[in-house]
């Protein structure tokens, strides 16, 4: 009977239309996301964008008023979506489920040109999940912006050798750089790829021609995110925060390459046997270029010698494809009834998803609205007890600076972690130097009235002894707690 109810679910496979395969990712992928449309934060950098794009709207370019290690194209993509619909976390959300679709859309027309339209399709699937469960990935981070952009330019390179196609994801690209530039070495790597595969062909004139077609629709991106910082006599603004930032910040931070290796170990060794086996014929141009894609983001991760759990979605949706491929072509899945396995586990994986839908029903309940998280609940504890905003200091829950309509006290304080992050307080011409006197003159000379922290937990990471050791005393001495308001702590100056 399952057997029969499966089959009547399976598609035919070859007369799927692309706009019904779109719109059938989009759904799921509404499905998986749609509960934590009305949670505060998930992520604190997604906070930090929010910030920086309604700066935007405000008429504050990225990195003058407000400021993070992020290129324009990602605040870019917030600040649109909050001058066309506000203060709405629903509408945030909602265009990042799109993102996730786009990203999965173009994961199954690539999957399809390099096998079949039914490897491409459960590629397109587990996509969709990969993209959206575990970790703080239910937000809407940099890397779902840089994806939307980049699959669909690498599915240009795979499709088509004409000029026009070429320039078109060289445009892809650039935005794909300009929203993520941990892509830089896929993005290098995919450009040599291309100038050496048209010379193997013997394809001399047309390897400068569209290389350089690629190469200028990147350029132009990059070109246009400058033009206003140019026209405000600020280039040197867009170097140093764009390009020199994350370069001083990688090499201050100093993480070990060896920490990703459990991710080498995974997909080297793959491609190596898959190779051996003839499962992936790595001689095929589309493949190849599949595998230089993969070789540059892993190359990206060697260089900044850590992952989050965020940073592997620039690499699901390209390796879940050659993998799809391998696993389809295994002889145990040709005899194995596998279907209803693979069922049930599609059910069972959004199960985060499923216990979001229980707590958003049971806020609900008990407190009449869909929104939770202390981003709300703090902000209106503010409000009603009508405490003074200026100069507050979020060093949890930043994302309360938006709902509140204030600004951080410092440009160093708009991501919390940045305030220990002093190596790049030269990109933006912090007035101060180290991250101590940064907080000195946060907790001194500002002096603000009213803080918020996490309860329970440490203001920064482990390793910044000497900044939570004087955060401590300095809140213990001249600060006393007012509230608990659910996981977050409301300190009252008492001086």
């Amino acid at each position: 009977m399952l057997n029969k109810v499966i089959t009547s679910l399976t598609p035919n496979y070859n007369k799927l239309k692309s706009s019904t395969v779109f719109i059938f990712l989009f759904v799921l992928s509404l499905f998986v996301r749609l509960p934590f449309f009305f949670r505060d934060y998930i992520d604190r950098d997604e906070s930090t964008f929010i910030l920086i794009g309604q700066s935007w709207v405000d008429g504050f370019l990225p990195y003058t008023q407000l400021w993070d290690v992020k290129p324009p194209i990602t605040f870019l993509f917030f600040a649109g979506i909050i001058y066309l619909f506000g203060k709405s976390f629903f509408a945030i959300r909602l265009m990042g489920t799109l993102l996730v679709a786009i990203t999965a859309f173009f994961t199954y027309k690539s999957g399809a040109l390099l096998s079949t339209k039914k490897n491409g399709f459960v590629a397109a699937l587990i996509c969709v999940l990969l993209l959206s469960m575990f970790g703080s990935i239910q937000g809407v981070m940099s890397e779902h912006i840089c994806m939307a952009f980049f699959m669909p330019g690498l599915y240009l390179l795979l499709k088509n050798k004409k000029g026009g196609h070429y320039l078109a994801a060289g445009l892809l690209m650039g935005l794909c750089l300009m929203s993520k530039l941990n892509l830089a070495y896929a993005v290098l790597f995919t450009g040599l790829f291309i100038f050496y595969d048209l010379i193997s062909s013997g394809l001399y004139a047309n390897s400068i021609y569209y290389t350089g077609l690629f190469g200028i629709g990147i350029l132009l991106v990059i070109g246009l995110t400058i033009l206003p910082y140019y026209l405000q006599n600020n280039l040197e603004l867009w170097w140093n925060s764009v390009v020199i930032a994350p370069l001083d910040y990688s090499a201050a931070r100093r993480y070990s390459p060896w920490l990703i290796s459990p991710i080498l170990l995974l997909v080297l060794p793959l491609y190596i046997w898959a190779w051996k086996k003839n499962y992936l014929n790595l001689k095929e141009r589309n493949t190849m270029m599949m595998l230089i894609v993969v070789l540059g983001v892993m190359w990206s991760f060697m260089k900044g010698g850590r992952i989050n759990s965020h940073y592997l979605i620039q690499l699901f949706p390209i390796f879940v494809i050659p993998v799809v491929i391998v696993f389809s072509k295994l002889a145990f899945f040709e005899k194995f009834n596998y279907r209803p396995y693979v069922l049930f586990l599609l059910l069972l994986l959004p199960v985060e998803a499923y216990l979001e839908y229980y707590n958003i029903a049971r806020n609900k309940l008990e407190r009449g609205t869909f929104y939770n998280g202390e981003g709300f609940t703090v902000p209106q504890y503010i409000e009603v007890h009508d405490l003074d905003t200026e100069n507050i200091l979020f060093l949890g829950y930043h994302i309360g600076y938006w709902v509140l309509g204030v600004n951080p006290p410092t440009k160093a304080a708009t991501h919390p972690s940045n305030l220990c992050k002093e190596e790049m307080f030269s990109a933006y011409k912090n007035p101060r130097d180290t991250s101590m006197e940064e907080l000195r003159h946060i907790m001194e000379v500002l002096r603000p009235k009213t803080i918020v922290t996490r309860k329970g937990r440490r203001i920064f990471d482990e390793d910044e002894k000497e900044e939570n050791a004087y955060m401590v005393n300095y809140l213990s001495n001249h600060y006393k707690v007012l509230a608990i308001v659910d996981k977050a702590e409301i300190y009252q100056r008492s001086e």
